[in-house]
């Protein structure tokens, strides 16, 4: 008898958790299955999860997103489509790292809503409204990196707060380190301690609303650089979702 009723609880515990997690919905699902985007990109989609991380962050048509470093599209392009005519994408890149595929994507048909900026200054941005959206994938840790720019990360989160409308979404998504990484190992292996990124976020502002886990893998110990071929693609990542209060 005590076996069946911890039977039901495990089943009753297993439907809540799926009720909880939050469905895909069928803009994105669109968005991710167009034919246009580039083969390379589809081919990736198993390993960076595109739609449940587009409806982790709740981006919808008509939204404003402001996304860092699209580095040729991959994410611009599913989020273009989902926002739609209405909307407006605002791919902010750093013209050491692109050679014009940024450009090239937002030339593409169906891609109208898209304007990139090319900031000579490492992590500047001068958007021309508030967004709904501010989206960083794989590359908060990178404004750690002095080689790149020497970034005031405490300043860099504040503007963002004050480039988002109020109650806007703030996505960061990025390579786990392990604890007491310091900028030096940021550096050399490309990885950022999760509890590092909610300190410095919520630091400008923030609240944490959101700890998606699509991307969480157990395999990974955090000690090879992100780009290592043995580990390349399957990096244990976090996805955090800030709000602005």
């Amino acid at each position: 008898m005590k076996t069946m009723i911890l039977g039901a609880s495990l089943i009753a515990l297993g439907l809540c958790g799926a009720a909880m997690a939050a469905p895909v919905p069928d803009y994105v699902a669109k968005a991710v299955a167009d034919p246009s985007r580039p083969k390379t990109d589809s081919a990736r989609d198993p390993l960076r999860a595109p739609g449940e991380t587009i409806a982790f962050v709740g981006v919808k048509p008509g939204m404003k997103v402001a996304e860092f470093f699209p580095s040729g599209g991959y994410y611009t392009r599913m989020i273009s489509d989902v926002v739609g005519p209405a909307g407006k994408v605002y791919g902010i890149e750093n013209p050491k790292w692109d050679k014009g595929e940024d450009a090239k994507m937002a030339a593409e048909p169906g891609h109208g809503n898209v304007a990139i900026q090319m900031m000579p200054a490492f992590g500047g941005f001068a958007l021309p409204e508030k967004v709904d959206v501010v989206w960083t994938t794989q590359n908060y840790h990178d404004l750690h990196v002095k080689e790149y720019g020497n970034l005031d990360i405490a300043d860099f989160n504040s503007r963002v707060h004050d480039a988002l409308k109020p109650g806007g979404i703030y996505l960061v998504l990025d390579h786990q380190a392990n604890p007491g990484t310091d900028d030096a190992g940021i550096a050399k292996l490309h990885r950022i301690e999760k509890a590092q990124v909610i300190k410095e976020v919520t630091a400008a502002g923030f609240k944490l609303v959101g700890d998606g886990k699509a991307l969480s893998r157990s395999t990974d110990d955090h000690t090879k650089m992100s780009s290592d071929p043995a580990i390349k693609s399957h990096t244990d990542q976090f996805m955090l979702k800030f709000q602005k209060i």
